[in-house]
């Protein structure tokens, strides 16, 4: 959709973009008028409908180092006028046992560890610091998404995927921080339990036991939260984590 003003069209990077809250969020913002630059490990899929294209999508595994690196100098060669209004960092893993089963602190390998953390934690400081310059042009925001399972045990949610949202949380913090200083806020969400694709069996249960709600939440409730941390609705807002989840810790 086109913008709906003659001002410059405001640019999001968004990770993770291709199920559940991701592609929620991309349709926010593409509906907003926004462009929307995507990144994810696999490459665009030809019957996609998105309108954008290849063009604004880049290839890239946010496990490897340099390749993260690499992709970084990508999107600032595509960035118009060297502005990012939005990044939303929302891609992580969680590795699961046999049988699709929770892994936990004694049965998760290091280098399972190790590769959950440089996606769920590395990659967005990465991408933010390599972004810098562009953000500040812009004076634009930073989401990072946490969980639900960053601050309890969550009976789904590995130990490797949990401790890394956690140190997120704390990331956002410091970001907010670091980052607010030069005009960039920084934020984060924290769904709870989302009706997307990867639900685990048992959802129902919490659902019925432990949310007020009686209801899961919906990916596009998630993208409208985000799309309001990105936006002069919240201009006085850093710092903060905002739990999506329907009141289940309350």
């Amino acid at each position: 959709m086109p913008p709906s003003s003659n001002a410059p069209r405001r640019t999001l990077l968004l990770t993770g973009a291709s199920r559940g809250i991701g592609h929620a969020t991309a349709i926010r913002f593409s509906s907003a008028g926004w462009r929307v630059i995507t990144c994810s490990r696999h490459a665009f899929p030809e019957v996609c409908p998105w309108g954008a294209g290849p063009e604004d999508h880049i290839e890239v595994d946010f496990g490897d180092h340099d390749d993260t690196v690499r992709a970084i100098a990508e999107i600032r060669k595509r960035l118009v006028n060297d502005e990012l209004h939005a990044l939303v960092n929302n891609a992580a893993i969680s590795p699961k046992g046999a049988g699709g089963a929770r892994l936990g602190t004694m049965d998760t390998d290091v280098e399972a560890w190790l590769h959950v953390f440089r996606v769920n934690f590395f990659a967005p400081i990465m991408l933010a610091r390599g972004l810098l310059e562009e953000l500040k042009h812009a004076k634009g925001a930073v989401v990072n998404v946490t969980s639900i399972a960053g601050s309890r045990v969550h009976p789904f949610a590995g130990a490797a995927y949990a401790t890394s949202k956690a140190a997120l949380a704390a990331l956002t913090r410091e970001m907010a921080s670091d980052f607010g200083r030069v005009g960039v806020r920084v934020n984060a969400i924290a769904p709870g339990e989302i009706d997307t694709s990867i639900l685990s069996p048992g959802t129902e249960k919490i659902v019925d036991q432990q949310i007020p709600m009686h209801r899961l939440g919906t990916p596009d409730e998630v993208a409208k939260i985000i799309y309001v941390l990105c936006t002069e609705t919240s201009s006085y807002v850093n710092g903060a984590e905002i739990h999506i989840n329907g009141g289940q810790h309350v």
